[in-house]
């Protein structure tokens, strides 16, 4: 199962575009709720999330994705179930995505050292380590994006490793009507 963590204050875009892109491509995506059902993010958009996070305790993902936003990003490092969620994925080598600030989460936890890795200008300083660049990087089973502006290719790049290339590459003319 693929989860992404909501948090109070995360960033919409950067997570609202690569979860409709996932269901698009068919994968099945749960949105957690950190602290409740109802996530308020960083422009005042309500979404309600498929599960809390109590709800998280030993589920294997096959995916954890991070959005970005503040304090969005810091609700989500506060959180001891996204820190489990994180760790269960490290442990299977499962797929491991963040955006625009999130990345700063995997870069304190030593994920990124030595990995190709991008963040929201101003966070490179926890990527201590990182090789730091681009728009939306894939390193290994990492995958990391700068902020808002990326989130499709974020989205994008998380379908091609889960789906192939092929099928991003379909999705990608979809939505863009080539």
């Amino acid at each position: 199962m693929i989860y992404m963590f909501l948090a109070n204050g995360f960033e919409e875009v950067e997570a609202l575009m690569p979860l409709d892109l996932m269901r698009r491509a068919g994968l099945d995506v749960k949105t957690v709720g950190v602290g409740g059902l109802e996530i308020t993010g960083s422009h005042g958009i309500t979404v309600k999330a498929d599960m809390i996070d109590s709800d998280f305790a030993d589920k294997a993902p096959e995916c954890v994705i991070l959005p970005g936003g503040m304090p969005g990003t810091k609700n989500l490092d506060a959180s001891p179930v996204v820190h489990a969620a994180l760790d269960s994925a490290l442990e299977t080598d499962a797929l491991i995505c963040a955006i625009c600030a999130a990345p700063m989460i995997l870069g304190k936890r030593g994920i990124l050292r030595g990995k190709n890795a991008t963040c929201f200008p101003g966070f490179e300083e926890y990527l201590e380590g990182a090789n730091i660049g681009g728009r939306a990087v894939r390193d290994g089973r990492v995958i990391t994006a700068v902020g808002m502006g990326a989130a499709l290719e974020f989205g994008i790049e998380i379908v091609a490793v889960l789906c192939g290339r092929d099928a991003a590459d379909k999705l990608f003319a979809a939505v863009l009507a080539k």
